[in-house]
C-alpha cells in the first residue's frame, strides 16, 4: 500500500540487514521503494538491490556533498540510466550547509564544482528523459535558479522530477511546483518542530506529493533517534493525513499513484 519513493539501503547502517528490512516493509505494507545512488562507485551496488528484487528500483547519480569521488560526464550518466530498472537521475542538486564547519570555511563562491556537477546530471536528465530527484539545503534559490537556466520550467522538454526530504519554505515549493516539480516529505515532517513544514504539505497538491524515508537517517516520530527504515514511511503518510483531514489510505494510494507517474516504468511488484 506504501511506497517509500527515496531510501538508502547499501549504506552501512542497512546493507547488512536487507532481509529483516525487506519483512519489516512487507508486515508494515510497504510495498516498493526506489533505492538512491549517491556516487558512481556506489552504483553497482544500488543498481543490484533494483534487479534483485522486483519492488526495488534505482537512480544513478552523485550527491551535491560528495567530494573526493568520481565525477560523472553527461554520457557516464546516460550509460547507466539505459540500463534496466533505472528510473531516475540523482541525487543531485546544491548543499550549501554548514559552510564555516562542514565546508571548511568555503564561500558559496567556492562550491562552482558542485553547481558545474548538477547542471551535468540536469543535462543527462533532459537527455534521456528521466526525472531528477533532487537534494537542496540552504541553497533554494541557486538551485531555482540552475534549474531554470538550463530550461526545466515545466514544459514537455523538462526532465522534471522530485525535490525530495522537503525542507523548504511555502515559497520554494511553489517555485518548484511551478517548474512542474513533486515535492517529497519525509519523517521531519513528524517532528515537534516542524509545524511549517506541515503547513506545506497542506497546500501542496495531492498529486504532486511523494513520501520518502531518506533511511537511514531522519526516522519519523515514533522513532526518532533510530535507524530509519522503508517500514516505517507509514509515519510519514499518517501524518500528512492528519494534516489534510483525510484517511491515510488516501495519502498512501495518491502517493504510490504519483510514485508511478513521474517514475516511469514503476510498477505494483
Amino acid at each position: 500500500m506504501f511506497t517509500d519513493s527515496h531510501c538508502h539501503l547499501t549504506f552501512p547502517q542497512l546493507a547488512e540487514q536487507l532481509p529483516a528490512i525487506r519483512a519489516a516493509m512487507q508486515a508494515a505494507q510497504v510495498d516498493r521503494a526506489l533505492c538512491i545512488c549517491t556516487t558512481m562507485e556506489e552504483f553497482a551496488e544500488v543498481h543490484a538491490l533494483a534487479t534483485g528484487y522486483d519492488n526495488f528500483w534505482c537512480s544513478v547519480g552523485v550527491h551535491p556533498d560528495n567530494e573526493g569521488v568520481t565525477e560523472p560526464t553527461v554520457q557516464d550518466l546516460l550509460d547507466r540510466a539505459a540500463l534496466p530498472r533505472v528510473v531516475a537521475i540523482g541525487e543531485t542538486g546544491l548543499d550549501y550547509y554548514g559552510m564555516e564547519d562542514r565546508k571548511g570555511g568555503r564561500s558559496v563562491a567556492d562550491l562552482e564544482w558542485q553547481r558545474e556537477r548538477f547542471r551535468t546530471h540536469i543535462r543527462a536528465a533532459r537527455a534521456c528523459g528521466k526525472p531528477l530527484v533532487i537534494h537542496t539545503r540552504s541553497a533554494s534559490d541557486d538551485t531555482l535558479r540552475i534549474l531554470r537556466e538550463e530550461g526545466e520550467d515545466g514544459s514537455a522538454a523538462s526532465a522534471g522530477g522530485v525535490f525530495h526530504c522537503f525542507t523548504e519554505t511555502a515559497s520554494v515549493a511553489r517555485a518548484a511546483l511551478d517548474l512542474g516539480y513533486y515535492i517529497s516529505f519525509s519523517g521531519i515532517i513528524t517532528f515537534r518542530n516542524a509545524q511549517d513544514l506541515r503547513d506545506v504539505a497542506a497546500f501542496v497538491p495531492m498529486d504532486r506529493m511523494l513520501i520518502e524515508t531518506d533511511s537511514p537517517y531522519l526516522a519519523p516520530v515514533p522513532y526518532r533517534g533510530k535507524t530509519n527504515s522503508p517500514a516505517y514511511v507509514p509515519e510519514v503518510a499518517r501524518q500528512i493525513a492528519a494534516v489534510r483531514g483525510m484517511a491515510v489510505e488516501t495519502v498512501a494510494e495518491a502517493t504510490g499513484r504519483n510514485f508511478e507517474c513521474l517514475f516511469k516504468g514503476v510498477v505494483q511488484p
